[in-house]
């Protein structure tokens, strides 16, 4: 049995091993492979260092079913794109690259302290409305991103904004089922652990809130839909009238 130290350094380990093709070559096709990846990892090394229960093998699941539709639609996706926008100006920075891939090892250590505080307790007491609350988010995030990904491969929408299915009634329903997805983690586990390691898992869903609303999610989509879209009258209906987040009938 691995302590949480150790998790964090082989998290770091795995986003620096595969920092360094993805530097060297300039790809972003490695990126968020690698995030999934680490996921997995972590959550298998940790299954198979431990006393399976059927709780445990439940978690284990959710996390790489969770991190394998992730990897395989973001692997898809970069493939058609070619490259991420995001990174333009930051690829070709050694230093600025490296420091966002050992942020992001660092980033899944956090989100899965929860998985982890439980995989390495006894993990038999557990709270079922976590499952059903975590398939839900994955539900609503899996037919968001199928519903953006097929928008946008139509070439005759390539000036267009989607606005329909569950677009409909949320700008952004793909993060808003990414966040209950960690909820439902997070409540999962709730009953098996202490009480101090029920405020320190905590961390992980409240990241995934905090980062997803005012740092890489809702803020900079949001101002790249506004300098796109932002003089049409049907965008900003669209925007007046449906929820930024959670889904919503839209306003009249």
């Amino acid at each position: 049995m691995l302590d949480l130290l150790h998790y964090l350094l082989i998290a770091l380990g795995i986003n620096i091993l595969l920092f360094i093709p993805a530097f060297k070559f300039k790809t972003d096709k490695l990126t968020d492979l690698s995030y999934s990846l680490t996921f997995i990892i972590l959550t298998v090394i940790a299954i198979t260092l431990t006393q399976i229960t059927f709780q445990k093998l439940i978690l284990s699941l959710l996390i790489i079913t969770w991190g394998l539709r992730l990897g395989i639609f973001l692997f898809i996706r970069i493939g058609k794109m070619k490259k991420d926008q995001r990174f333009d100006g930051v690829r070709e920075s050694f230093f600025k690259f490296f420091k966002f891939w050992f942020l992001q090892g660092l980033a899944v250590w956090v989100i899965l302290l929860p998985t982890l505080f439980f995989i390495n307790s006894d993990g038999k007491e557990v709270l079922w409305i976590g499952l059903f609350i975590w398939a839900l988010g994955l539900l609503i995030e899996s037919i968001a991103d199928l519903q953006k990904y097929k928008f946008k491969q139509n070439k005759s929408n390539q000036d267009k904004f989607i606005q329909t299915g569950l677009w409909r009634y949320s700008r952004h329903p793909n993060y808003f089922g990414e966040m209950l997805c960690w909820i439902g983690v997070y409540l999962f586990v709730f009953s098996s652990l202490t009480n101090m390691q029920r405020i320190l898992a905590l961390a992980s869903p409240l990241f995934i809130i905090v980062l997803l609303l005012f740092i890489t999610g809702l803020p900079p989509l949001e101002k790249y839909a506004d300098k796109k879209f932002g003089r049409t009258k049907e965008y900003i209906e669209y925007k007046r009238k449906t929820s930024i987040l959670l889904p919503w009938i839209p306003k009249r």
